[in-house]
């Protein structure tokens, strides 16, 4: 997706034009370095639990994240990348079971954002649950958008189409709260429907509609959420 030009009227309006147009480029590159970046994972720390800390932030809740922190893309290297269904699975070496088990105890924390069948647009309600999530910070690293689609349609197309979720999210957070920082601290993973379905109990989490919400709609859908962890 291109930033749309702007037309310059007087100076005043075109450095702000100026000023919107590098915020775009910024969230491109931010993405494309998470996309195509090449990151070789590194041992992962030992952890330990930190009172200050989560509740939920045990040792082996913060052993899953580094795998996985590893293998998207989110370590102190310059290059950076997703994750597709095949990286969580084989760097991150983790079941479908356990990758949804990490996330349950965010429930509180992160937010559900639903979409339109074959679509990866976020409606107002969807940005607005996603600008409360991102605004409730609270000294957290890492924010995960985790895309989904449902089982309708092959494979291939619904992983670019959860690809496509995803991008919706960082390109929105880019464009509303911009940063220079986003490429470290957004982790993007697109599963498209080959991993960790969720079920229809999803439905009670934080989503940002309730309506008509099924295990079909539920996986039409981007996760969000920050960690509270360190590592």
């Amino acid at each position: 997706m291109n930033a749309a030009p702007f037309v310059a009227i007087g100076a005043a309006v075109a450095l702000l034009g100026g000023s919107s147009l590098v915020l775009h480029s910024q969230a491109r590159a931010a993405a494309k370095r998470l996309v195509l970046g090449v990151v070789q994972p590194d041992a992962a720390p030992v952890a330990v639990a930190n009172d200050a800390e989560a509740p939920y932030c045990t040792p082996e809740f913060k052993n899953v994240l580094a795998r996985v922190i590893n293998a998207c893309g989110l370590t102190a290297q310059d290059n950076r990348r997703g994750c597709q269904p095949a990286d969580v699975k084989s760097l991150a070496q983790i079941s479908d079971a356990d990758f949804n088990a990490l996330f349950t105890p965010l429930k509180d924390r992160g937010a559900v954002l639903m979409f339109d069948d074959a679509s990866e647009k976020l409606d107002d309600a969807g940005k607005k649950v996603l600008d409360d999530r991102w605004q409730d910070r609270k000294g957290a690293r890492y924010f995960f958008v985790v895309a989904r689609a449902s089982k309708t349609g092959t494979p291939e197309y619904n992983e670019q189409l959860s690809h496509k979720r995803a991008n919706s999210v960082l390109f929105h957070v880019a464009d509303t709260f911009p940063s220079t920082e986003l490429d470290k601290q957004v982790g993007l993973l697109w599963l498209g429907n080959q991993f960790a379905q969720l079920g229809a109990d999803y439905c009670q989490w934080n989503v940002s509609r309730t309506k008509g919400c099924n295990a079909e709609a539920i996986n039409r859908s981007a996760f969000v959420s920050w960690v509270d962890c360190q590592l």
